[in-house]
């Protein structure tokens, strides 16, 4: 498959077949994700792997209980909200597999300055977010499909809680992997020139 066949054709996939991933194909998708663009070549992703049916359901409980607290603190929680959290619990423990996607800033630069170091932190979620990408296409080329989910980020302390993540390591997104068992259609792009500028802001491409 062409790269670009491959970028056109990837979809958010959110139902799978039954059928299970094997071990082999979830590291060629690491190993996909292991020749992503970082800075520093610090390549500061880590990636835990959830393919048992207990592990994903205690993660999607966990979250789901995170969310339920975060509605109720905000005072917008309703009876209704119970339907989709508990769609997101099934979601999450059907799909065969979860690959919780994480950085570390251990092999970064170190700066004094506070500004700095926040910035290198930024470099890590853009690298992160590279090889986030390479999972993906990696994935459409086998014929899976994918689903990212930026949950984690809302919920960084139940996800450490949860897989016994270390302190330094911080949780970002989660990727599902499944054979699909449905074809999305694409949703609406827009065109280039309409969030791209030429040599300066406001010059638009034509």
């Amino acid at each position: 498959m062409s790269i670009i066949r491959a970028i056109r054709d990837r979809r958010s996939t959110r139902k799978y077949t039954p059928q299970n991933v094997s071990l082999a194909t979830i590291s060629e998708l690491l190993d996909a994700a292991r020749w992503a663009p970082s800075a520093h070549n610090a390549q500061p992703w880590r990636f835990i792997i959830l393919v048992e049916t207990l592990k994903k359901h205690n993660l999607a409980g966990a979250m789901a209980n995170a969310w339920r607290a975060d509605l109720i603190k905000s005072g917008s929680y309703s009876k209704m909200q119970e339907v989709p959290i508990k769609a997101s619990i099934e979601r999450f423990t059907n799909a065969p597999v979860i690959i919780v996607a994480c950085i570390t800033l251990v092999d970064m630069c170190i700066h004094t300055d506070e500004s700095a170091q926040k910035s290198e932190r930024d470099l890590a979620v853009q690298s992160l977010g590279a090889a986030m990408q390479n999972i993906l296409l990696a994935a459409e080329n086998k014929k899976l499909g994918t689903c990212w989910y930026c949950a984690p980020i809302f919920c960084k302390d139940t996800i450490r809680e949860s897989l016994a993540i270390p302190k330094e390591v911080e949780p970002q997104a989660l990727i599902t992997v499944g054979y699909p068992d449905e074809k999305p259609k694409a949703p609406a792009r827009k065109p280039p020139h309409a969030f791209s500028h030429l040599n300066r802001w406001g010059e638009k491409l034509q």
